[in-house]
């Protein structure tokens, strides 16, 4: 099992290395990843000189797009909301941009907590408030509260690769079911699968062998592909369409 695990990382990096382009954008370098976003354009973030170190950031694309989609974030709930997601990945905000600093030895997991971020970030604001009411993620937390579900929340494990991973919620073990963890996708998409995919595979070595993991999916405004269960459902991660989360209840209460 470990060194299936280790060949799956290590593919990952390979293609991660391969997918990735470079360009001098005046006195910036444009770093095109692989990583989609929901126009399924690659995410690209900017990489300025500072002094003997190094900011990166995605030069305000993520926060500008949302406003363009009608999801301005405004408003002290997506205020802080906003707030919490960023810190997870210990990314900054400044003006519309979000950023990080980096030196030569941690540039690689800073460039990976930036890309993380944004898809984050995308992925937690794809609303327009015309239509939808309520953040899905303040949802996935209310059932949880009201059904009693105990979990701790924003939790950071660190993976095989050197790089942490943020997962919405952690429940304990208790004598009926195993440690359980959950990230929660707004959009039934395959790069956000492909994310908690490998969150989950590079993390999933140093979790108790018994952990499972689970995936609630916003199934209320797009339906959920076969592509993306199948994804999870191969490396282990339970998908857990909203509209049928009380069919997962029993397993995630006890």
């Amino acid at each position: 099992m470990i060194d299936e695990i280790q060949l799956l990382v290590d593919r990952y990096s390979k293609w991660l290395r391969d997918q990735t382009n470079l360009r001098s954008v005046g006195d910036s370098v444009e770093i095109t990843t692989p990583y989609l976003d929901r126009h399924n354009d690659c995410l690209q973030i900017y990489v300025k000189s500072h002094g003997d170190s190094f900011i990166l950031s995605d030069d305000g694309y993520i926060l500008d797009d949302l406003a363009m989609s009608g999801c301005e974030i405004k408003g002290p709930k997506r205020e802080s909301l906003l707030e919490t997601t960023l810190k997870g990945f210990g990314v900054n905000r400044k003006a519309r941009s979000l950023e990080v600093h980096a030196t030569t030895n941690n540039f690689a997991l800073q460039k990976h907590n930036l890309v993380q971020a944004m898809i984050a970030v995308n992925d937690l604001f794809h609303l327009s408030t015309s239509s939808v009411t309520n953040l899905f993620h303040e949802d996935v937390n209310t059932w949880l509260e009201e059904s009693d579900i105990r979990s701790t929340p924003n939790v950071t494990f660190k993976g095989s690769s050197g790089f942490d991973h943020r997962f919405d919620y952690v429940i304990p073990r208790s004598k009926l079911q195993p440690e359980r963890v959950i990230r929660v996708m707004n959009r039934p998409a395959r790069d956000t699968a492909g994310a908690v995919v490998f969150s989950w595979i590079d993390v999933k070595k140093f979790r108790p062998v018994e952990s499972r993991a689970y995936a609630i999916i916003n199934d209320t405004m797009a339906q959920i592909s076969g592509n993306v269960t199948v994804a999870l459902n191969n490396h282990g991660v339970c998908p857990c369409p909203w509209s049928k989360r009380q069919v997962f209840y029993e397993e995630l209460a006890a």
